[in-house]
């Protein structure tokens, strides 16, 4: 089977997951196990329908780095429940689903499916540096458009989009970005930073739309080339554009580090991480059979064993 890497954008899954199923679902002692089941059964179709050979749950060690938070004071403030000062501020969860996220660690870990995230990151930032070093296609599993960044055809690099649910499920690549949005991946961090995203906290410049930032961008480029030509006469920018920039400035220049991902950081490798998928054998899937009936998983600890049974063990290093 050739090589396929897929990286989940956990959080964005695990709260599809909470919302997208009844809170009925319970463990015996009343806690809600819909974000589990739900977590997993996205896991086996995703990967059995994609054909991944490779998965990494990409975690977000800090969901609010405050180097972002200091560039951006604005940055997804509306979902801090309680700020903490020197330390990662707590985002608003729905208790049901705190209570799960140990839950979902330890079966995932049970299922030989890797973990990685980094200390003052992102779980975006893991999936922009893994996308950005991987030898094989990539596919990567998110509901956030900011992600659309990776996207990238020469190196099949591609994002499976979740925001209209699993059963319609979106396929986007850099020719589909450049059909909706009119312009490159590349530019899709600079296009936000203008356009603004209310759901990270972003204002944008006020007064330019997604289509006066597609055609900004299409026109100069990049965000820094604009604004270069902004502060040129006669290059072609319009008064009423400059002065929307200018008073945007200070926005403008913090927002695009904001915004673009970080593509270095010093992760394990795809082998050193454990993201080969293969059967789960022995001790450990005895463990998660039994978690399975403690926890009442259903069928999804089965459906997750199945898919993960359809994979060959590797003969080597991968």
């Amino acid at each position: 089977m050739p090589q396929r890497l897929m990286l989940l954008d956990t959080a964005s899954l695990y709260f599809r997951a909470f919302y997208g199923l009844p809170d009925t679902i319970r463990r015996p002692d009343g806690t809600p196990v819909n974000a589990v089941r739900g977590l997993l059964d996205m896991i086996a179709r995703l990967s059995t329908d994609y054909h991944a050979t490779h998965l990494v749950a990409c975690w977000d060690d800090d969901w609010r780095p405050q180097w972002r938070v200091d560039l951006l004071p604005t940055y997804k403030a509306h979902r801090v429940d309680e700020a903490v000062p020197g330390g990662t501020d707590v985002e608003v969860v729905p208790e049901g689903l705190q209570a799960q996220l140990p839950m979902i660690r330890r079966v995932l870990e049970l299922a030989g499916i890797a973990i990685v995230g980094a200390a003052h990151h992102e779980a975006d930032d893991v999936v922009g540096t893994y996308t950005s070093h991987a030898g094989f296609p990539v596919d990567v599993v998110t509901g956030d458009r900011d992600l659309f960044q990776v996207c990238d055809d020469e190196r099949a690099v591609r994002v499976i989009y979740t925001a209209r649910g699993m059963k319609n499920l979106e396929v986007i690549t850099e020719e589909t970005v450049v059909a909706k949005y009119k312009v490159l991946p590349q530019q899709y961090a600079d296009y936000a930073t203008l356009r603004g995203d209310a759901s990270d906290g972003l204002p944008g410049v006020a007064g330019i739309g997604e289509k006066t930032a597609a055609s900004l961008l299409l026109k100069y480029g990049t965000l820094e080339r604009l604004l270069a030509a902004a502060e040129e006469p006669g290059t072609g920018v319009s008064a009423p554009v400059r002065a929307k920039l200018s008073a945007a400035a200070a926005y403008l220049e913090a927002a695009p580090a904001v915004v673009r991902l970080v593509r270095n950081l010093e992760l394990p490798t795809l082998e050193e991480a454990g993201a080969r998928l293969q059967p789960v054998t022995g001790d450990r899937r005895a463990e998660l059979e039994q978690l399975a009936a403690d926890w009442n998983l259903g069928g999804s600890v089965r459906r997750l064993l199945a898919a993960l049974d359809l994979q060959q063990q590797p003969a080597g290093p991968s």
